[in-house]
C-alpha cells in the first residue's frame, strides 16, 4: 500500500501547473495536478484506446473540449470520458485536480 497526501505534497508553481505522479502503473496512472487561477492544460487528446477521469479536489474552473466546448467544474464534480476525446482544464481560482487513465497511454 501507499498514502500520499495530495494536498501536503501537491505542488503549486508560479509558471506552469505543479503535478505530482501520485500512481503509475500498467493498469492505471494517478497525476494530481494543481493550478493557480488563470492557468491551464491545454485541450488534447491521446491517440490510444481507454478512459480517463477528472476530479475536482478543491477550486473552481472550466472542463474544456474541443472548439467552444467547456463545462462549469467546482468541488465534486467528474469528468469522464474515453482519453482521445479532446480535453483540458482552466482554471478560475486556484484549483486541485486528480486525474485517473487507466489503462496508461
Amino acid at each position: 500500500m501507499k498514502k500520499i497526501n495530495l494536498f501536503e505534497e501537491g505542488p503549486f508553481k508560479d509558471t506552469g501547473y505543479g503535478m505530482l505522479w501520485v500512481h503509475d502503473s500498467p493498469n492505471f496512472r494517478v497525476v494530481n495536478f494543481n493550478f493557480k487561477a488563470g492557468q491551464s492544460l491545454p485541450v488534447h487528446s491521446h491517440d490510444t484506446d481507454g478512459e480517463l477521469t477528472i476530479v475536482v479536489l478543491a477550486g473552481e474552473g472550466e472542463f474544456l473540449g474541443e472548439g467552444e466546448a467547456s463545462l462549469p467544474a467546482k468541488p465534486g464534480d467528474v469528468l469522464v470520458c474515453p482519453i482521445a476525446t479532446p480535453h483540458g482544464i482552466k482554471a478560475i481560482t486556484d484549483m486541485r485536480v486528480l486525474v485517473t487513465i487507466a489503462p496508461p497511454p
